[in-house]
């Protein structure tokens, strides 16, 4: 827990492009905050007054609030375009002058990144297979694994060395199953290279934000994962990434999970760290 406190802050939730005239915005944020908009130029920050750090061991409170941070951030999306989404729980200490101040400072650095990101959008891929269809043919293909299931033929049923070749069957069969797997990951990474300016492999602790995810969605059948990608890719390109999924669903035993558009969380480069470091608690 941290004991830092706030006499005045404001909690930031995205920068956006913005028209030059200051545009009337507000929605609802973290635990009904009403939030504002400060127009700095064409940059503007969505913001709420807030004098405390959202900080909690509670997985469900800490749950809502980024699924109500998210709200906000999705929401300037759908009114500006893409957004420059801060990290959950980033709060500058002062009140709007000095958001403005801070704006200043980092005009140049906001205008860029957004500009880059202008129409590009984050899209989730979680591809599985099924075990059965991973497993199928690669013992007639492998002559290792046909010589061990020759030598358990061979050998007494039940007995140690039985025992032996069984598990080497199995390390051979896992080592087999992950190459396949890579290989398969790595030809559909390459057909989404061609039409996406980033792809990464996600990390399920990464900071990026899929608040879809549940343990309802898994499938009970015996699955292993083939992808689990972070796509940056311009609005545009949306409906080839689906046809390239497509494609892979159609393949036995392969679900594919296509999630977005979401603000570009996992490409959001850190905008004067070391500055805001002196005025923010984070």
């Amino acid at each position: 827990m941290n004991d830092a406190t706030i006499k005045e802050g404001r909690y930031l939730y995205c920068a956006v492009s913005i028209p030059n005239e200051e545009p009337d915005f507000s929605v609802t944020g973290i635990d009904d905050e009403p939030t504002e908009l400060i127009a700095v130029d064409d940059v503007g920050l969505v913001v709420h007054e807030c004098n405390d750090l959202y900080d909690t061991d509670e997985v469900d409170l800490l749950r809502k609030w980024l699924l109500q941070h998210q709200q906000v951030v999705d929401a300037v999306g759908e009114r500006f375009g893409t957004p420059l989404p801060f990290r959950f729980d980033t709060i500058i200490q002062g009140n709007d002058d000095r958001v403005r101040e801070w704006v200043r400072e980092q005009v140049d650095a906001l205008s860029h990144h957004l500009d880059m990101l202008s129409g590009f959008w984050e899209y989730h891929v979680d591809a599985t297979i099924e075990e059965h269809e991973l497993e199928d043919g690669l013992e007639a293909k492998d002559e290792q694994l046909r010589e061990i299931t020759t030598r358990m033929d061979e050998s007494e049923a039940g007995g140690g060395t039985n025992f032996l070749l069984k598990k080497q069957y199995n390390q051979r069969l896992t080592v087999l199953k992950r190459r396949r797997c890579d290989e398969r990951a790595r030809a559909l990474c390459d057909r989404l290279t061609d039409i996406v300016y980033e792809v990464h492999d996600r990390d399920i602790s990464q900071q990026s934000i899929d608040l879809t995810d549940s343990e309802d969605d898994k499938d009970d059948q015996m699955t292993t994962q083939l992808a689990r990608l972070t796509l940056l890719a311009h609005e545009d390109r949306e409906e080839e990434i689906g046809d390239i999924l497509d494609d892979v669903a159609a393949e036995p035993g392969v679900t594919v999970r296509f999630t977005g558009p979401w603000p570009p969380y996992t490409f959001a480069p850190a905008i004067g760290d070391e500055r805001v470091s002196e005025d923010a608690t984070n």
